[in-house]
């Protein structure tokens, strides 16, 4: 499979992410439960880009088997936007900088079953999330 690349810089464009992310999560043989935590984690990451970054990508990808016999669907959504200060204090449960309720990222996590950030103030944010098949 070749990898999909979305460009995301509006509420449409988080519609289409959202959308292919499921689409593809329905043909991995993914159960609908976990179709909708799929698609409910792309919007959440992309939403961030439209917000915080104005601009970036979600790329969605299939995974080989990690030596576990198991692939996964992986979807990485990247910005080159002012980045995250305080990544631990941007995991919190509750925290916002946007009076939102604050369970973006932590949410995603819990929603996935990996989830890695990596953030430079000044130089964007890379978050990679994987979802077993």
């Amino acid at each position: 499979m070749n990898d999909i690349a979305i460009s995301i810089s509006s509420d449409q464009d988080i519609v289409i992410a959202r959308q292919r992310g499921r689409e593809l999560a329905a043909k991995l043989g993914f159960s609908s439960t976990e179709q909708i935590a799929i698609a409910t984690a792309i919007s959440e990451l992309s939403r961030n880009i439209v917000e915080y970054a104005k601009r970036g990508e979600v790329i969605l990808s299939l995974t080989p088997s990690q030596g576990n016999g198991r692939g996964s669907l992986q979807i990485t959504a990247r910005d080159r936007g002012p980045g995250i200060p305080d990544v631990a204090l941007a995991m919190r449960d509750g925290y916002s900088t946007s009076r939102s309720l604050g369970l973006g990222l932590p949410g995603t996590r819990r929603l996935m079953d990996e989830f890695e950030i990596v953030s430079k103030p000044g130089k964007g944010t890379t978050v990679t999330i994987r979802k077993w098949i």
